[in-house]
């Protein structure tokens, strides 16, 4: 029995693809820290509370607690996975070390010393979480190069030591009851009007900065290096000149966007999100010449009180003109959209953070930032009675129900994706129908391979990876809770879907349709080939014996994953998936250099990676082999005498002797193409030419039953 429990937590860690952790995830991390290295003094560890704060010991006394950042608030930074970091906090309210324990940052993995980066965390040992609100950013040490993740690892410790505090009731942090009204934003309040108005009635917020004041500013740095670089006057002129206002208020929107964009951008909004218009007029570009598509913007971000939101590509759109009359002229004009899940109230004060670098060498830089803060006005807001008190909580843990709402920002993405796979059951629950045309079909097939290619790769990152698979050699005798799984709606769901294609129809459809790298390869040879570019056929005994190296390379990560996972997944960087999918080759060179090399003999050889290289492949094949039924209608002449299959196969997964290989195959219909192919299959033309003649014997013999009888030529009487 205990041994079907454990498949079963297995076959559910398969179908979610995440580590398996115990609730909260601050048990997983406990055996890489020492106490006295978060709490000093302490020498034990308490049972980990159901908050997710964990009593640190001295001699059974306590000293502290200790807590994981990840368990407070969502620490995600450019991988889009965790940052997690293990922290310790005193009786006081004083942070007492921390120390980075998993993170999947590949700024940090490769070209920037990790060490640095522990560096940074070590500066807050001694931090009074009390002191949050007057601490500079200047504060904040940053990592040329990795500024983005710096910046949410501070965030994270800050405000996970706050909710921490909170939940430990320190003195400082009792969490005050609502009593009084409160108010919100008026949906209805306000009307249609110009700039000035706009910018007098403080709808518009303005932050400016002259030349000379930025000059000064970096001069009281007191590094000789930056008067190198002094900006050039006029001293009165803007350096940085700022405008934002809330344009999700209707009245607002509608008075700076048009109708036309405004409704355009409330049918792109999700429930509950929130918008901002930021202006950029002066020398600096708040948005940066190093943004990439997919990323992040890293010159600024929004913060209300405990809240910090950093905006990614897909939050953000351009403006193209401003519809309010007496607008100044802009160089930056840009739409930025706050999720729901960011728990932004758009009614109480908030604050617009930039940062200003200026270069003191080829790769190091200095930095100072300036805020804009923005108070909605009154006139754009109601007051409302606070409801009745809700019963007490029981649970206190900051991550419940986390994941409902990302799923909830995320519908249209899920709504998407349901559908695509929807329409891919159908085409292997009817492919009879579905491959009956064979030009119908190529353009079916081709359009969704560029779906795959750049909405579930380039826009959703729902790339799936070997270290999926690894992760359930780490998990298998854990507990798990689901809530982890659910967080990224989108691998949950494709992953449910390899597991179910994996008893149906094996490791092809996900393969063959739904694996981004895979679409680009295909897609990129079918370019080559148009262009003419030569085709290369490996003799049968070269490729069956090709076909071991992915097992190899899976097998030689599966033993590595035994010993770390860590490790393991850096030795993953064999799939290029993270390089050409995730990150769309803004990466390292010789990150990009191993994609291209990856990419590039596929150009000749259809697949090459898929064929040969893919450890994934490699690891859904073998539970593939259980599939519970054979879709693929085969003749019995495939193999003997007939050839065509075999040899049109894309990846060459059909055996001269005419069977599949469903370890191989990707299920891309082709053959069942050919199978009904009236052109080109020599059993169906045989059958044709065989109906042919049987219908003509027919019809011959019918014209001749039909014919009247005139009787024998010579009894026919003749005319006198």
């Amino acid at each position: 029995m205990r041994a079907i429990l454990r498949a079963l937590a297995t076959i559910a860690l398969v179908l979610t693809g995440g580590v398996a952790a115990a609730d909260p995830l601050i048990g997983t991390f406990l055996s890489e820290v020492t106490p006295g290295d978060i709490v000093p003094g302490a020498d034990a560890f308490g049972a980990v509370r159901e908050d997710g704060l964990v009593p640190a010991l001295e001699g059974g006394e306590l000293v502290g607690w200790v807590y994981l950042t990840s368990d407070f608030v969502p620490t995600t930074g450019y991988s889009g996975k965790p940052i997690h970091v293990v922290a310790g906090i005193s009786p006081e309210a004083v942070l007492t070390g921390a120390k980075l324990v998993k993170h999947s940052e590949p700024i940090v993995l490769v070209g920037i010393p990790e060490s640095e980066i522990t560096a940074v965390i070590d500066h807050y040992t001694g931090f009074d979480l009390r002191q949050v609100a007057e601490r500079s950013p200047e504060d904040l040490e940053i990592v040329s190069g990795a500024t983005v993740t710096i910046m949410v690892i501070d965030d994270s410790i800050l405000r996970s030591g706050i909710k921490a505090a909170q939940a430990l009731g320190l003195d400082g942090f009792e969490v005050a009851q609502a009593t009084g009204p409160t108010r919100e934003v008026d949906r209805d309040a306000g009307e249609v009007t110009d700039w000035e108005a706009l910018a007098g009635n403080g709808a518009l917020r303005r932050m400016t900065i002259d030349v000379g004041t930025i000059n000064a500013d970096f001069a009281a740095f007191d590094d000789p290096r930056t008067e190198k670089e002094t900006e050039d006057g006029p001293d009165d002129a803007a350096y940085v000149d700022i405008w934002a206002a809330l344009v999700s208020q209707p009245a607002i929107g509608r008075s700076l966007l048009g109708d036309g964009a405004y409704d355009n951008l409330v049918a792109r909004m999700e429930q509950g999100d929130e918008a901002i218009a930021v202006f950029g007029g002066g020398r600096w570009s708040f948005k940066g010449s190093g943004y990439v598509r997919g990323g992040i913007f890293d010159r600024f971000q929004l913060i209300q009180g405990e809240i910090s939101h950093r905006f990614f590509d897909r939050e953000h759109a351009r403006i193209v003109n401003i519809a309010a009359a007496g607008a100044p002229d802009f160089t930056e004009m840009d739409l930025f959209i706050v999720p729901a899940a960011a728990g932004f109230d758009p009614a109480a004060p908030f604050r617009l953070q930039f940062l200003v670098s200026r270069a003191v060498g080829p790769i190091e830089k200095v930095f100072l930032t300036r805020e804009l803060a923005y108070d909605l006005p009154d006139l754009y807001t109601r007051t409302v009675e606070p409801p009745a008190a809700p019963a007490a909580q029981t649970d206190a843990n900051p991550r419940n129900a986390l994941w409902q709402r990302i799923w909830e920002t995320k519908r249209l993405q899920v709504i998407v994706l349901s559908a695509a796979l929807a329409l891919l059951s159908g085409i292997f629950f009817f492919q009879t129908f579905a491959t009956r045309n064979a030009r119908t079909f190529a353009i079916l097939r081709n359009a969704y391979l560029v779906f795959t290619l750049v909405f579930v790769g380039w826009i959703a990152n729902a790339q799936l990876s070997v270290v999926n698979i690894l992760a359930v050699t780490n998990a298998f005798f854990s507990d798990f809770n689901w809530d982890t799984f659910l967080m990224d709606p989108l691998i949950f769901i494709l992953w449910f879907a390899v597991a179910a294609a994996l008893l149906f129809w094996a490791r092809g459809a996900y393969c063959g349709w739904l694996c981004p790298f895979g679409a680009m390869q295909e897609l990129s040879n079918k370019v080559a080939r148009k262009l003419g570019v030569p085709q290369v056929t490996l003799p049968w005994g070269l490729h069956e014996r090709l076909w071991a190296v992915k097992y190899i390379l899976f097998l030689g990560l599966f033993g590595l994953s035994l010993y770390s996972l860590e490790l393991a997944e850096r030795f993953a960087e064999v799939e290029p998936f993270k390089t050409a999918i995730i990150l769309k080759f803004a990466r390292p060179l010789p990150f990009v250099l191993i994609a291209v090399a990856a990419l590039l003999p596929g150009l000749f050889i259809e697949r090459f990676y898929c064929r040969y290289v893919c450890p994934l492949g490699g690891g859904l094949a073998i539970p593939a082999r259980l599939h519970m039924f054979r879709w693929l209608n085969r003749y019995k002449e495939c193999g003997n005498p007939c050839q065509l299959c075999a040899a049109d196969c894309p990846v060459k997964a059909i055996h001269p002797t005419g069977e599949i290989n469903p370890n191989e195959c990707i299920s891309c219909l082709n053959c069942q193409v050919l199978y009904q192919d009236h052109a080109r299959c020599p059993v169906v033309i045989k059958t044709d030419k065989r109906r042919a003649r049987d219908a003509a014997a027919a019809a011959s013999l019918a014209a001749h039953d039909d014919r009247p009888n005139l009787g024998h030529p010579n009894q026919i009487s003749k005319t006198n």
